[in-house]
Order: C-alpha cells, then sequence, then structure tokens
C-alpha cells in the first residue's frame, strides 16, 4: 500500500525510525542516566529525583529482586503504585534485572487483582501500603511470594518524609489495617540491595517488557505482551514526531494520568526519560483543587491527559492564572485515551494559547499509532497521521481495505504492535489478520491525505433501524451545551427500532430540562441520533483515566427498563 499520508508530515519528521535504536529499555535508561546524570529526573510533591540518583536506587532495587528474591530473567514482577518517585524506581529496577513487568491498578478490587496476578503468574509485587490490606486477601490464589510494602513519602528527605507517612497513617487513617507475613519494606530492599551486586543479564529487543493488562476487543481483561523492541520502536517513533518541539535536557512534563496506564508509561515516562526531561508526578489528579495549585508552582512545558482531566481542569477555580503563568512557556499539550470534545478542545486553545494535539493508539500498539502534527494550530477533529514506521488500513469485516473516506476497522501495523496476549492463543488470532495486521476494533476511516478519523468503538455503535448512531458524536453535541459538564451515550433496546439512543448527563446548570437538551441535539444530529431518554446523574462510572464506562451505564439502563 501507499503510504499516502507521508506527503503530509510536518517538515522534518522522518518516514521511518531506526526500532533497534536500543536494545532495550535498560539501555534507554542507562544512556540517560550517564548523558543527564545532575538533572532532574522526576518531582513529586516538590522533591526531585536527579537521573544520578534514579540510576543508584533503580540498581539497588534490581540487585536485590535478583539476590533477596532470587528471581531470575522472565520472571513477572507487578507493580502497584500511584504516581510516586517509587514507581520509576521500582520500575527500572525490575527491567535492569531482566524482569517482566506487571502494571496493576491500585484501586482493583480483591478479585480484580487476584485475577490479574493469578493470570500474569507473578512471583512478587511492590505495592502502596494503604492498598496492603486488598492485595492480603488477594495472595492465597496467586503466586506472589514476594511483597515489598511502601509508604507515601519514602523517598524523601528527612524529616518530610516522617512527617508525610505519619499523617497519612495516623491522622488521615488512610492506610486499613493489614498482615502478610515476610512482607519487606521498601526502604529495607534497598538498603539490603545497596550490599549486593546486580548480575549484569543480556536483554534484548523479543525479550518481555511489560504484560500490561487490558480489556481488548472482548472478554475479561488480558496480558498484552509488550517487549523490549515494542517499547523502543514507539519511543523513538514519538520522540521523531514531537522532535522540532522539545528540546533534550530542557523540558517539564506534568504527569497526572497513571503511570500503570500505558499512555503515561510511554509518552511521558519512557519518552521524557530518552529527552532528559523532569517528569512531574500528580499522586492524586482527582484533587482539582490541588491539583491546579501544583501547576501554580510548577512551569512546565508539556503536559498529557485525557478529555474528562483537561475538562476538569478548564472549570476548576484558578485555573486561568495557570493560563496566564503559562503563556509562551507551554510548548505541548496531547490529549489521548478518549476522544477530544471540540468544546474542550477550543476551550483549552483559549486558555492556555496553545491547541490540544490529539494523539490515537492502543494498549496493543505500546501505544501510539497517530497523531496530530506538531505545527497544527487549533482542532481538527480527527486523530492526526500514522506515526513515523507505522502503517494504517481500513478494512470490512472480511479484511479488505476499503475506499479512501469510507468506514471501516482501523487496522494497525507496525514495531510497536505487541506480540500478542498472554497465555490467550484464540484471543491473539483474533486479534490479527491472517497477514499481521492488528484489528483495532475501533471505527474509522482515512481522507485523501492519509488524516485518519475515529467514529467510535465496534462495540459500542448503536444500531437504530438500520442506521448507525456513534455515541462519540452524540456526547460531543451534548457538551455543546453551556449547561452540560459530562455526558454518556449508549444504546438501549426499542421494540420499534430496535436500539434507542439513551444520553446520561452531568448538569453544570441546575436549571439544564431533558426538553432543552433534546431541543439543542436537534439541532445537530439527524433525526435516529437523537437521544430518546435522557438522564441526570451526579456523576458518570469511568475508568481509572477517564473515559465513560458504556458497558455499565447500558447495563444500568437496561436494568432500570426492565
Amino acid at each position: 500500500m501507499r503510504k499516502i499520508w507521508l506527503d503530509s508530515y510536518p517538515e522534518g519528521v522522518p518516514p521511518e525510525i531506526d526500532a533497534r535504536a536500543y536494545p532495550s529499555l535498560k539501555d534507554v535508561l542507562e544512556s540517560s542516566c550517564l548523558r543527564f546524570r545532575e538533572k532532574t529526573a522526576f518531582t513529586n510533591m516538590g522533591v526531585a529525583l536527579t537521573y544520578g540518583e534514579l540510576d543508584r536506587l533503580s540498581r539497588d532495587f534490581g540487585a536485590h529482586l535478583q539476590n533477596g528474591f532470587g528471581l531470575r530473567k522472565a520472571d513477572r514482577v507487578a507493580i502497584m503504585l500511584p504516581n510516586l518517585l517509587q514507581y520509576p524506581v521500582a520500575l527500572f529496577g525490575a527491567l535492569r534485572a531482566g524482569l517482566a513487568v506487571v502494571n496493576v491498578n491500585p484501586l482493583y478490587t480483591v478479585n480484580e487483582l487476584e485475577y490479574q496476578l493469578a493470570d500474569s503468574g507473578a512471583t512478587a509485587i511492590i505495592v502502596l501500603e494503604n492498598f496492603a490490606r486488598t492485595l492480603e486477601l488477594a495472595l492465597p490464589n496467586t503466586r506472589v511470594r514476594h511483597v515489598v510494602t511502601t509508604q507515601l513519602g519514602d523517598l524523601f528527605p528527612r524529616p518530610k518524609r516522617w512527617l508525610v507517612n505519619f499523617v497519612v497513617k495516623h491522622v488521615k487513617h488512610m492506610v486499613p489495617r493489614w498482615r502478610i507475613p515476610g512482607a519487606k519494606s521498601f526502604r529495607e530492599t534497598l538498603s539490603q540491595g545497596k550490599q549486593s551486586a546486580l548480575e549484569e543479564v543480556s536483554i534484548g529487543p523479543d525479550d518481555i517488557a511489560f504484560l500490561q493488562y487490558t480489556g481488548g476487543t472482548t472478554g475479561r481483561a488480558k496480558g498484552a505482551i509488550l517487549t523490549h523492541g515494542n517499547m523502543v520502536a514507539n519511543v523513538e517513533q514519538t520522540a521523531a514526531w514531537i522532535a522540532a518541539t522539545l528540546k533534550e535536557g530542557q523540558e517539564t512534563m506534568i504527569t497526572a494520568l497513571p503511570l500503570y496506564h500505558v499512555f503515561a508509561l510511554t509518552a511521558n515516562l519512557l519518552v521524557f526519560l530518552k529527552l532528559g526531561g523532569n517528569d512531574v508526578l500528580i499522586t492524586n489528579p482527582r484533587d482539582i483543587a490541588g491539583f491546579v495549585t501544583e501547576l501554580t508552582k510548577t512551569r512546565f512545558t508539556a503536559i498529557t491527559g485525557v478529555n474528562t482531566l483537561f475538562n476538569a481542569l478548564l472549570d476548576a477555580e484558578g485555573f486561568d492564572q495557570v493560563g496566564i503563568a503559562e503563556r509562551g512557556v507551554l510548548k505541548l499539550a496531547v490529549a489521548g485515551g478518549m476522544a477530544l470534545q471540540r468544546s474542550v478542545a477550543e476551550r483549552w486553545r483559549q486558555t492556555m494559547g496553545v491547541p490540544l494535539l490529539e494523539g490515537y493508539g492502543l494498549t496493543e500498539a505500546a501505544p501510539s499509532v497517530c497523531s496530530t502534527p506538531f505545527d497544527a494550530k487549533e482542532f481538527s477533529g480527527n486523530l492526526g497521521l500514522p506515526l513515523p514506521s507505522t502503517e494504517v488500513a481500513i478494512r470490512d469485516d472480511g479484511g479488505n481495505d476499503v475506499p479512501l473516506g469510507e468506514t471501516g476497522e482501523i487496522c494497525v501495523r507496525g514495531p510497536q504492535v505487541m506480540r500478542g496476549y498472554w497465555d490467550a492463543p484464540d484471543e491473539t488470532a483474533t486479534a490479527f489478520w491472517p497477514d499481521g495486521w492488528l484489528r483495532t476494533g475501533d471505527i474509522g476511516w482515512m481522507d485523501q491525505r492519509g488524516f485518519v478519523t475515529f467514529t467510535d468503538r465496534r462495540k459500542d455503535v448503536i444500531v437504530v433501524s438500520g442506521f448507525k448512531a456513534y455515541p462519540t458524536e452524540i456526547e460531543d453535541v451534548a457538551m455543546l451545551h453551556p449547561g452540560v459538564k459530562d455526558a454518556g451515550a449508549v444504546g438501549v433496546p426499542d421494540k420499534h427500532s430496535g436500539e434507542a439512543v439513551a444520553l446520561f448527563v452531568v448538569r453544570k446548570d441546575p436549571g439544564l430540562t431533558a426538553a432543552a437538551l433534546l431541543d439543542h441535539c436537534a439541532k445537530y444530529l439527524t433525526g435516529y441520533k437523537r437521544p430518546k431518554r435522557i438522564e441526570f446523574r451526579e456523576h458518570l462510572p469511568k475508568t481509572p483515566i477517564g473515559k465513560v464506562l458504556r458497558r455499565q451505564l447500558k447495563a444500568e439502563a437496561t436494568l432500570s427498563r426492565g
């Protein structure tokens, strides 16, 4: 196929990258620690960690994994942490020891945690003490033999470490009682690891770096096998795309999305590690007031997030002052993880002076596939162009390419695409066409210039009397109403049309009525796309990164009608 998108590339972006620029993420880390040793690598709650300190501490942690726990190459280590300085230390300690990392959402229930630990075969885990009780209950049915617990302030200097840990445990009572025999403290593992050598492990592009769990296109969560080669490739692709915008050793990135999610893991942590940047870790972005306060104290040049996070910031008291302070400083703002709504993008541009660039990807592609060109001046409504060394095809249900401008399933091929799903050959076979193209499960189309537009998830499409209505489009229209704060659209059974559109709304204006919102939708949507039912709620169910859980809304809507 001809890569028509290359003709639309910004000047200076190469069509291909060297996917083997580094043999592994271990080599990326060691190169950056050597080149940027005295520069700040990570900042959290006002405490900085330099590249030299990251090198030393990750070495110590990796040495203890090898010598204290007896772990060997390809063993799986789970990390169950929010955005703390301990996360990169544990991550790179495990990777330097040749181990595969299993990222775990700290907010998992006992059943969810038990399933992921058992499925991955993880034999060790590091967990924030706040969530140790959940781990205690999940452990009996897993293969985990080694537990490392950490407190929030463990990498802070004295006396701040003592104060933070005391307040979290004894003043705010944020640590439920737990008991895990044999568990070691994080600081203890670092101290013991310092006394032993980190065994040099040969790690290559085909070795597993992560088992990154995702819902995929169907069924229970599955572990996407992401190799060192996959991750290095996506780091190089992203770095090549933004090279004209960001400079090595000069940038500060705001990381509010959880590092256990692949978007922040690659786009923030790994890409900025390569660039020698300072990654400012936000531990609790749900505390919007605290988040805004942090932003007022930080001069940052880049920020990533999801539509709901940017929307919440724009609504937050005091954020207009952040916009004033950041004029001429902020270089890059990227939205990913979910569809970006026009209303949010336009407000961001007005407030911050730079556009919100939209990225597209999925866990199975490590994750980045497409991005808006960095020289874009305003919201376009599309996902941008395929990244260097990436191919995108739009295919019908039979696996045939559809003509440009026609809708089909977005399919991807490139060095960042996963090997398959962990211990799930049938799911892996379903995820790929026989010729090796990854099926994303997303519906979209490509124009004559190679720009890709996302329509919706295949499983979320609402079929009304044979016509397809896309929830993302309906939600975008609802969000254009000034009285709407949040919206989620799903299909519900209808005896006349098969399915009908149900719209769930969180009001910004308490006086907003269903009739007024229906009148608004009628201005933008043809008949079959208009909501037949509108329900106002205090909040909508969401994933940890802020995606509306349409499946849960649909189940609730169907149950309430039943």
